[in-house]
């Protein structure tokens, strides 16, 4: 009888590492899914992309044209916001998938894989994107070249893509793709509404793992199908989605396996200690608690109690919401029912694990720093992104603050590195929380913070 409790204890640990292999496969079956699987229709070519330079404006497509197509394809990828892929020496973007047929298609690491200070990093929040100047010089570059119109292109003529780098219209995307279907994901005529444009700033996925919720509203619980409403394209009706259910299950598995980079950098680990007690008294019932036993609570904030631009909530109306809630994404067809907040009174206080790693902050991505974010009369109104480089002092972008965004500049990709905080659904106000501390307690919260 002694052997028993052995053998059982054997038998758990085995199937515990049986369960966690199976996890990593989906894992990076879920990465290989979002890099070499094309879920929409291409945008463009690859031809027309290595010819997107002849689109640029002067001085920069003089230098281009002088430049080797290998300093070419960087400057390209400077200029859009595209990186390499980590550990990768294909030299294909993270952010498309690139067929054999040289077709490039947009995938979810356009806005959820950038630069965290200059090192490609899947699932940090990519805030170099420039997908409407891209898409625009793409759009001039097929032109040229004779080539038909994709539907984005044609799109961004009236939908705006984004109008500052780093940032997107993608909740508008999917409420006007969801607009267009029924329950089950069939197309269907609906008389056309109006939609409220606003850019967002995407969240970091490693957050993922701890949200029980997705959108910074809350609104609807996570769920791999609710991963797929992004390829509500007329071409993908309810067959494809079905037939793609699996992959997104693994794509769910990579997203729940995503942690947050760890700070490299020094920390004051007396003065961090001290932040943290101050951030468990002041912060910890919005943003949890962190290490061993740490909690999240998952808590919706009213707007009226934490005052940050109020566009996003407005938004999304009580409709549609229940468009969605109805859907096969969310409950159709579902064994367990999943809940939908149609009616959201504000956001979610999200993790701050890797807080560090996802500047600019606030779900439109209008304060550049942590500082900022601690204290609001110091927001910069106009700002933008001068260095890679982290700002080692206010933790966050290094940015130049200025009267206003130059609309004269003959560059639109520069007009558009400049964040103008006056313009409807940009405000950085609010989350005033902060204000009770000291700038002794600021300081300590703010070493606290480099450490999760």
């Amino acid at each position: 009888m002694t052997g028993l409790p052995t053998r059982s204890v054997f038998t758990v640990l085995v199937l515990f590492a049986i369960n966690v292999c199976i996890a990593d496969d989906a894992a990076q079956r879920g990465y290989r899914r979002l890099t070499e699987t094309a879920f929409l229709p291409a945008d463009f070519n690859q031809d027309t992309f290595d010819e997107i330079w002849t689109s640029w404006p002067e001085p920069l497509r003089s230098e281009a044209e002088k430049a080797s197509p290998e300093r070419r394809r960087e400057m390209a990828f400077e200029r859009y916001g595209l990186t390499t892929r980590p550990d990768d020496d294909s030299g294909k973007p993270l952010q498309y998938v690139v067929g054999k047929d040289g077709g490039w298609t947009m995938n979810c690491f356009s806005c959820h894989g950038g630069n965290v200070y200059g090192k490609p990093t899947p699932g940090a929040p990519n805030n170099r994107f420039a997908l409407q100047t891209l898409t625009e010089e793409i759009r001039a570059t097929k032109f040229r070249m004779g080539k038909p119109f994709s539907r984005m292109d044609v799109g961004a003529m009236v939908i705006p893509l984004g109008t500052t780098h780093g940032t997107t219209n993608a909740v508008v995307f999917g409420m006007g793709l969801m607009h267009s279907r029924d329950e089950q994901l069939n197309l269907v005529n609906r008389s056309p509404v109006m939609f409220t444009h606003h850019d967002m700033d995407a969240p970091p996925w490693w957050h993922f793992s701890k949200r029980p919720y997705i959108y910074i509203d809350g609104f609807a619980q996570k769920g791999h199908r609710g991963l797929m409403q992004f390829m509500l394209v007329p071409e993908n009706g309810p067959e494809f989605f079905e037939k793609h259910e699996d992959d997104f299950r693994d794509v769910y598995a990579y997203l729940s396996s995503l942690r947050p980079p760890r700070y490299a950098g020094a920390v004051d680990a007396k003065l961090a200690e001290q932040g943290r007690g101050l951030f468990n008294q002041t912060c910890s019932d919005c943003h949890g608690t962190y290490g061993k036993d740490g909690i999240y609570p998952n808590r919706r904030i009213p707007i009226d109690e934490i005052a940050t631009d109020p566009v996003r909530l407005t938004a999304l109306s009580v409709s549609g919401r229940e468009l969605y809630s109805n859907s096969w994404f969310a409950n159709a067809g579902q064994v367990d029912e999943q809940e939908t907040v149609v009616d959201p009174d504000g956001y979610v206080a999200p993790p701050l694990d890797g807080v560090w790693a996802s500047a600019p902050y606030f779900h439109n991505g209008s304060v550049p720093t942590l500082w900022g974010v601690l204290n609001p009369a110091e927001r910069p109104t106009v700002w933008r992104r001068v260095v890679e480089a982290m700002d080692a002092e206010k933790f966050g972008l290094t940015v130049e603050s200025v009267p206003k965004a130059p609309l004269t500049e003959p560059d639109k990709a520069v007009r558009r590195t400049y964040f103008d905080t006056r313009r409807f659904g940009k405000s950085n106000a609010g989350h005033d929380f902060p204000d009770q501390l000291s700038d002794g307690d600021k300081r300590a919260v703010l070493e606290y913070l480099k450490t999760l």
